[in-house]
């Protein structure tokens, strides 16, 4: 759900650690992180449509930031697209702060992506301090 690139996901998933949602036995949500010497990267953050909106994902972010900082990183950084309002406003709310932006990163993305009327292109990146 949270990146239409099949082939970018599988390229960090076998290095990652992931955290999972259940709801019923039934998986909600999941959050994916790396790490590169004393910084982590939440490369992935996704919660079925049916469960947004009650705090699963700041949870999941919550829970990758704690096990960032007990993992020795400094801070934690996230990407997500210009078109992302969501997404902005929630890892703002969990502590991150705006970096710096990749400039027409999403533009080789096989189809181009929409979201809010306005096509993702860029990719804004965020960082926490733990």
């Amino acid at each position: 759900m949270a990146d239409p690139d099949k082939e970018a996901i599988a390229a960090y998933l076998d290095e990652s650690t992931i955290f999972v949602a259940y709801n019923l036995n039934r998986l909600i949500g999941v959050a994916a992180i790396t790490f590169e010497q004393d910084q982590a990267e939440l490369k992935n953050l996704a919660v079925d449509e049916s469960h947004q909106g009650r705090g699963i994902a700041k949870k999941l972010i919550f829970k990758a930031q704690d096990y960032a900082k007990e993992s020795g990183s400094l801070s934690i950084k996230v990407g997500t697209g210009n078109s992302s309002l969501s997404q902005l406003a929630l890892y703002q709310k969990c502590g991150f702060r705006m970096q710096y932006i990749n400039e027409d990163y999403f533009s080789g993305y096989p189809e181009p992506i929409f979201e809010n009327g306005i096509r993702c292109l860029d990719m804004v990146v965020l960082c926490a301090k733990l």
